[in-house]
C-alpha cells in the first residue's frame, strides 16, 4: 500500500512539474526548438527553469524508487528448491500469526533463529528467538495458544545436562509474548526424547506427540491439560514396522498431525535422517491417540531424481489457500546431516489419500 501511494504521488508530482516547465518555456504551443537553434532566456528565468528541472528529476527518481519497491514486495510467482541455499537448515516448522509466516529450524544447535515471510518463498532472518546454554538444539515447534492465554509456546529438543551421547536428549517448553521471542524456558517435559509437536483438536483439546528413544524410535501421544502440563498416561502410537522405515536404521520420528474430514492423519519421517533414504509417510485413526493404521502406499515423499532424503516436515496453508509441505532435503547422497530448506505442494484426493510432489532445482508455481 505504501509503495502504491508513493508511486501515485510521484507520478502526479512529475506531471505537475512538467506542465509548469512547459508553460515557462513556452513549449505547450510552440514545441521544442530544433537542433542547432540557440534560445535566449533571461537570468531570472534560467534560475526558475533550473529549479523546475531539478524538481522534475527528483520526482522521477521518487517514481523509480517506488516502482523498484513495488517490484521487490510483489508476491513470488515461482519458487525453486533449495530455499535459503546459503544456510544449512533442517527440521523446519512454520507458524502463521498476524498474517505472516514464522520459520524455526535446526541451524547452529545453540538455540533457534526465526525467519519471517509473507509468501513461504522469500524469508528474512529477524532474531534469535531462543538462547540455550545446554546446546544440541534440534527440531523446534511453536504453538500459538489463541484459545487460551494468547502466548507462544516453543517446544524444543536439546542436550540433557551432564550427559554425553548423540541420543542423550530431552524435550522441553519455553514461552514468549511474540513469535519473535525471546522465549523463556519453563520446564522439561520428557527425557530420552526428541521431536515434540503440539496438536490442538477442534474442541480445544491438546495432544503432545514426540519420539521416545528408549528401546528404539517410537512415537508417543501424550494428552495435555494445557501447553505446559501433561494429563494422564502417554501412549505409543507408531513404531518402525514397514520396510521403508528400516532402510537406513529403524526410525520413526518427526511427527506432525493433520485432521481431515474427522480423521486424524499422523504424518512422520522414517529411516535414518542422515541417509538419502529418509522419507515421509502417514497413518490414520478416528482418534488422536490411536490406534493408527499405516497407509499401505507409504512413503508419500521419498528420494527420486535430484531429491534426496526428504523429511522432518510440517504442513501449512499457503497464501493461495492450499496445503504446503515445509521440509528439508539432503544436499548429497552421503551419510551426513547437510540439509536445506524446501517447500512443495501436498494435498488430499477425493478418497482422503495424501499426496505430495517434490522438486529440486526447477521453477515451480509459488503458493
Amino acid at each position: 500500500m505504501t509503495n502504491s501511494r508513493q508511486l501515485q504521488d510521484g507520478l502526479e508530482t512529475t506531471s505537475r512539474t512538467a506542465r509548469i516547465l512547459q508553460k515557462h518555456l513556452g513549449l505547450l504551443s510552440k514545441g521544442f526548438p530544433r537542433r542547432g537553434i540557440l534560445v535566449y532566456f533571461p537570468a531570472r528565468m534560467k534560475t526558475k527553469i533550473a529549479v523546475l528541472v531539478l524538481a522534475a528529476l527528483a520526482a522521477c527518481s521518487s517514481v523509480r524508487a517506488a516502482q523498484a519497491g513495488a517490484r521487490a514486495q510483489a508476491p513470488a510467482k515461482t519458487y525453486r528448491n533449495p530455499l535459503l541455499p546459503e544456510r544449512e537448515m533442517a527440521d523446519p516448522f512454520v507458524l502463521r500469526a498476524d498474517g505472516k509466516y514464522y520459520l524455526y529450524a535446526t541451524t547452529d544447535t545453540k538455540g533457534y533463529e526465526v525467519f519471517v515471510s509473507d509468501d513461504l518463498v522469500n524469508w528474512e532472518r529477524k532474531a534469535r528467538a531462543f538462547e540455550d546454554p545446554r546446546g544440541g538444539d534440534w527440531a523446534p515447534e511453536v504453538f500459538h495458544h489463541r484459545r487460551g492465554d494468547g502466548r507462544f509456546y516453543l517446544y524444543y529438543t536439546d542436550n540433557i545436562p551432564g550427559r554425553r551421547g548423540s541420543l542423550e536428549k530431552q524435550i522441553g517448553v519455553a514461552v514468549a509474548e511474540s513469535p519473535l521471542g525471546p522465549f523463556k524456558d519453563q520446564r522439561v517435559l520428557a527425557t530420552g526424547s526428541i521431536d515434540a509437536h503440539l496438536f490442538e483438536d477442534d474442541d480445544g483439546s491438546l495432544y503432545l506427540y514426540y519420539v521416545d528413544l528408549r528401546g528404539g524410535f517410537k512415537i508417543i501421544a501424550q494428552p495435555m491439560t494445557d501447553p505446559l502440563r501433561k494429563q494422564g498416561e502417554p501412549v505409543v502410537v507408531i513404531r518402525p514396522t514397514q520396510p521403508w522405515e528400516k532402510r537406513a536404521g529403524e526410525v520413526t520420528e518427526g511427527p506432525f498431525m493433520l485432521k481431515h474430514k474427522g480423521n486424524y492423519y499422523l504424518t512422520y519421517s522414517g529411516s535414518g535422517a542422515d541417509s538419502p533414504e529418509y522419507a515421509i509417510g502417514y497413518a490414520t485413526s478416528p482418534s488422536p491417540t490411536g490406534p493408527f493404521e499405516k497407509y499401505a502406499g507409504n512413503p508419500i515423499a521419498q528420494r527420486g531424481g535430484q531429491v534426496l532424503g526428504p523429511g522432518h516436515h510440517c504442513v501449512i496453508a499457503g497464501p493461495d489457500g492450499k496445503l504446503w509441505l515445509i521440509y528439508h532435503q539432503k544436499w548429497n547422497a552421503d551419510r551426513s546431516f547437510h540439509r536445506f530448506l524446501a517447500i512443495d505442494p501436498i494435498w488430499f484426493d477425493q478418497h482422503g489419500v495424501l499426496h505430495s510432489k517434490l522438486s529440486r532445482g526447477t521453477d515451480e508455481p509459488a503458493p
